[in-house]
């Protein structure tokens, strides 16, 4: 999904596209394909994350977008009996909280200092790639649920500040299937061939995002994916006044107090 993106950004006029990879020959392939640069990267690890970020910055003195697209699935059986008391922990976690979670907030933190340093008259984007199971349960990859979710929650809660304190639009995508090497081919069979969400739509919305036609006004958008159908998903209602005030009681948009280094005091 990075590289169609990445593909469909390069047809548009005066961008400069820079591809972050960890496997170098691919990410190399692909960047000189594109006329892109690339810069290898593991997006687990903050120094190496950090560093691309300010060669990227100090190269072109500004970064407009950013797509937080790493991502793995989650192979092992979560609900398999242990022989052995106390149990191991579960296979797999923490690789998959590593990727699809801190390195989206990573990412984030880095695109953020970034882009309050790139000029203001910039339009600036950060996607997120997040899931069809970010917005639904997915009963054989619970942990990779949990991730994808966690996604959805912590786009929807920076999306204002970023909006208001350094004018980036923030979003996420929530794909539905789409035959990438997430999964193996045997994997992909248990899902019906019918309803796989094509790589161009991906891109297309990503795009579509990236040019503000979101329409969201800075608080963020849950963008679900499916075949070549979009929709919008908003949060889940409040429950009740009482818990719609608790939760405003958060919104930096209805805080009365003052604020320090553009961040609510909370007195």
């Amino acid at each position: 999904m990075g590289l169609e993106v990445a593909k469909s950004l390069t047809q548009l006029p005066n961008w400069k596209i820079h591809i972050l990879d960890l496997h170098p020959t691919r990410g190399e392939q692909a960047a000189s394909t594109l006329g892109a640069t690339f810069h290898q990267t593991n997006v687990t690890d903050y120094t190496s994350l950090s560093s691309t970020f300010n060669t990227i910055f100090q190269t072109d003195r500004r970064i407009d977008f950013v797509f937080a697209n790493a991502g793995i699935a989650e192979h092992a059986n979560f609900y398999e009996d242990q022989a052995v008391d106390p149990p191991p922990e579960p296979k797999g976690m923490h690789a998959i909280v590593d990727i699809n979670l801190k390195s989206v907030i990573n990412t984030a933190s880095l695109a953020l200092h970034y882009m309050r340093k790139t000029p203001s008259c910039v339009d600036k984007s950060l996607v997120m790639t997040a899931s069809c199971g970010g917005l639904y349960p997915s009963y054989y990859s619970p942990m990779y649920t949990a991730t994808k979710h966690a996604v959805v929650g912590f786009m929807r809660s920076i999306a204002p500040l970023y909006y208001k304190t350094a004018g980036i639009r923030v979003n996420a995508i929530c794909p539905g299937t789409v035959k990438t090497n997430l999964l193996t081919s045997d994997e992909w069979k248990n899902f019906p061939e019918e309803y796989f969400t094509p790589v161009e739509k991906i891109a297309k919305v990503v795009v579509m995002l990236v040019a503000g036609e979101d329409d969201g006004k800075g608080r963020g958008k849950a963008v679900e994916v499916c075949g070549w159908k979009h929709y919008y998903r908003e949060q889940v209602d409040y429950c009740d006044e009482a818990m719609k005030a608790v939760m405003g009681a958060t919104d930096i948009e209805v805080l009365d107090n003052a604020t320090h280094d553009g961040v609510p005091n909370g007195k």
